[in-house]
């Protein structure tokens, strides 16, 4: 479609006759995420607030619907890769990042890391360095004032304000230990997302919420009992990519319910229904 017929589109929203409206919104949406560009300009040269509202409730919905894309596709792959997940769910508040921004972003965090990790340590010293690079000199930790803000459930917030939830600041950890051929995966324990060291010689966990602090199976199961819970082999196995990103919508529908914003709450339950095989949503 020429820019003049979608010129003509835009200015029909401005109708009295709400028929009209729905008619032009139908299709504007028909022409896909293509559109996005031409709609960004004409919100910003729009003078009318009505019109402006309407424009961004396009914009939302194009965008929403290029998210739930990418997010069946990725759900379709063999392998689903942790990082190009945390991306896809940003975009949810972050329409415009981009994975490449992420990935050198992490690569740099993984560099500081190498240049002071040597793969002759002991398991807890090789553990030490990646705590003494992401808490001490990168200032990696919980976002305690503000635990149930959004942002901490965002990769790219977190890697910028350097704060976030325990999923967040796993998936930080775990991908730059994964890097440094480490053994290290997570563990979805109730309330708390943590991290499992294991080779054929060790298995412990960390807590990257608490400075990547060390502890036990007899921690863990300490943990359970004062919860009242019965112990499940998958509170102290490692958990799969797909697990960790349905852990982080769960978390981001109670942030959003939390914060009161239930639109976006049940925007991304919805999310959670496409990649959750009819199962328990947890939300």
């Amino acid at each position: 479609m020429e820019e003049k017929e979608l010129k003509a589109l835009v200015s029909l929203l401005d109708d009295e006759d709400q028929q009209i409206i729905s008619h032009v919104e139908e299709k504007i949406l028909s022409i896909g995420k293509e559109v996005i560009p031409f709609l960004e300009h004409e919100w910003e040269s729009n003078l009318s607030p009505s019109v402006q509202s309407r424009i961004e409730e396009l914009i939302h919905t194009l965008q929403y619907d290029l998210l739930r894309e990418r997010l069946k596709n990725w759900y379709k792959r063999e392998e689903h890769d942790l990082l190009t997940g945390m991306w896809i769910l940003a975009t949810f508040q972050y329409p415009d990042l981009e994975l490449e921004k992420l990935k050198q972003e992490l690569e740099q965090i993984y560099y500081e890391t190498w240049l002071e990790f040597r793969p002759d340590l002991y398991a807890f010293d090789q553990i030490k360095v990646v705590n003494s690079v992401l808490f001490g000199k990168l200032k990696f930790g919980a976002n305690t004032k503000n635990f149930h803000s959004p942002g901490n459930s965002m990769i790219n917030v977190v890697l910028e304000s350097r704060k976030g939830n325990p999923i967040t600041l796993c998936v930080i950890y775990l991908l730059v230990a994964q890097k440094l051929k480490l053994p290290v995966h997570g563990v979805n324990l109730p309330n708390l997302f943590i991290l499992s060291y294991k080779d054929d010689n060790h298995q412990f966990y960390i807590n990257a919420f608490n400075r990547g602090l060390i502890f036990s199976k007899q921690d863990i199961e300490n943990y359970i009992n004062e919860l009242h819970l019965v112990p499940q082999p998958s509170f102290f196995e490692a958990c799969s990519s797909l697990d960790i990103i349905r852990r982080a919508l769960r978390n981001l529908v109670m942030s959003f319910e939390k914060m009161g914003e239930h639109a976006k709450a049940n925007e991304v339950k919805v999310l959670l229904v496409e990649i959750s095989d009819g199962g328990d949503l947890g939300v």
